[in-house]
């Protein structure tokens, strides 16, 4: 076996043992913190650690030196903290980038490689995926039914739990390679072409 492939297993072993960490943690938080601000803080953990899980194309970036960007659209849940969070950490060597959008109908060039799509859009969730269509974006939502619309990975909130189900269709679609060690820790759904509709 050669010595990038054993250090790319060392690299997802170490990876996913810590989003494994990361669910018992959120696990125990959520139920001794139900408040709104200490769940998003929880999933801005999360959302984070999907970039580790997850193989993006070269042409998902302009550049090589392009920061390795996180979109949230509507409503941020997440304050001042998903900035603090993310701040001096690198992703793929490429530095850490929160950008906020109030519409999903984001200005010309501008490229998300993770997109988190607010509650506040859960009624026009088919028109926000289909805004994404060609782009290499993660398109991750908080509300019930964003997966099966067409979204790539749902939150889930199971009796206090944080959990999260994966789309793999989505992904594939978004020309995405999601690591069999995230779609062990996710439920998995597909594809419901009645869900999402105005």
């Amino acid at each position: 076996m050669s010595t990038r492939k054993l250090q790319r297993q060392a690299r997802w072993s170490r990876v996913s043992s810590g989003l494994l960490a990361l669910l018992c943690i959120c696990g125990a938080a959520a139920r001794a913190q139900s408040n709104q601000a200490a769940e998003y803080q929880l999933k801005a953990a999360f959302l984070f650690d999907f970039a580790k899980f997850i193989d993006w194309p070269p042409s998902a970036f302009a550049g090589a030196q392009s920061p390795f960007t996180i979109c949230i659209i509507g409503r941020d849940p997440f304050g001042s903290f998903f900035d603090e969070y993310v701040a001096d950490k690198t992703i793929d060597s490429r530095p850490a980038l929160i950008e906020r959008f109030a519409s999903f109908k984001l200005p010309a060039g501008t490229r998300c490689q993770i997109a988190f799509i607010s509650a506040s859009e859960q009624f026009h969730y088919r028109d926000v995926i289909a805004s994404f269509s060609g782009q290499s974006t993660l398109l991750v939502g908080d509300a019930g039914g964003f997966a099966s619309s067409g979204g790539a990975i749902e939150f889930l909130l199971e009796e206090n739990h944080i959990r999260f189900a994966i789309n793999p269709e989505a992904a594939d679609r978004a020309d995405l390679k999601v690591s069999s060690k995230l779609l062990a820790l996710a439920q998995i759904v597909h594809d419901d072409r009645d869900r999402g509709r105005n």
